[in-house]
């Protein structure tokens, strides 16, 4: 499946999940001006520049810390949770959507906390931004370290009630990284249901945390 044809295939359920979804609403309650698809993205890897510099210093705990407010603003974590978990998303109950959103933000910012973890000369470089299928704004960028290949990554970008998110992550290889928590956790909801995945997530958090 080429780049184009697996963001449609993840991105698809953003036609009717956006105009109605209350996760949409409620996250985008505040009135601040909306800064640009490629500004979002720019601000959200020198935080995590600045976090790989002083990772030492910071340990894993600080640098979640340190990562955890700027994660929340630049991606739509709650959004992404949503088509993540797919049908099991309408069947489930207020509470546990609320402890999925808080258990997938605990994942995702523990794993970066985890990931960025010691500074060699890397710097990021963003090279533009291009239309997207369904609405979106790709913004390609690239992770470029002294003597190394730079490593691709393109930021799948929306805007939701007038401020840009970022929705998915394209790897190197065009893999979509939304699409593959979506193959991992369609195995865990079919055998654990939604609180499966939420002890899923959390104890993998804690892991990294603990590491």
């Amino acid at each position: 499946m080429n780049r184009i044809r697996l963001l449609i295939w993840v991105l698809s359920p953003l036609l009717t999940i956006l105009p109605v979804g209350p996760i949409a609403a409620a996250e985008e309650a505040t009135n601040r001006a909306s800064a640009s698809p490629s500004q979002v993205v720019t601000a959200f890897q020198e935080t995590l520049l600045d976090v790989m510099k002083n990772a030492k210093a910071l340990g894993v705990r600080g640098r979640y810390d340190k990562l955890n407010g700027r994660i929340k603003q630049t991606f739509h974590l709650g959004l992404m949770a949503q088509i993540a978990s797919g049908s099991y998303w309408r069947k489930a109950s207020k509470i546990e959507t609320d402890k999925l959103v808080a258990a997938f933000s605990h994942l995702s910012i523990s794993t970066y906390a985890s990931q960025f973890d010691g500074y060699s000369g890397q710097s990021f470089k963003t090279q533009g931004e291009k239309p997207g299928p369904q609405n979106t704004t790709l913004i390609k960028t690239q992770i470029i370290t002294p003597d190394s290949t730079p490593v691709d990554i393109t930021y799948v970008t929306r805007e939701i009630k007038g401020q840009w998110r970022v929705i998915d992550v394209l790897l190197d290889t065009g893999i979509s990284e939304l699409a593959v928590r979506r193959s991992e956790y369609r195995r865990i909801l079919n055998t654990g249901g939604i609180g499966g995945l939420i002890s899923t997530l959390n104890t993998k958090a804690n892991q990294l945390l603990a590491e």
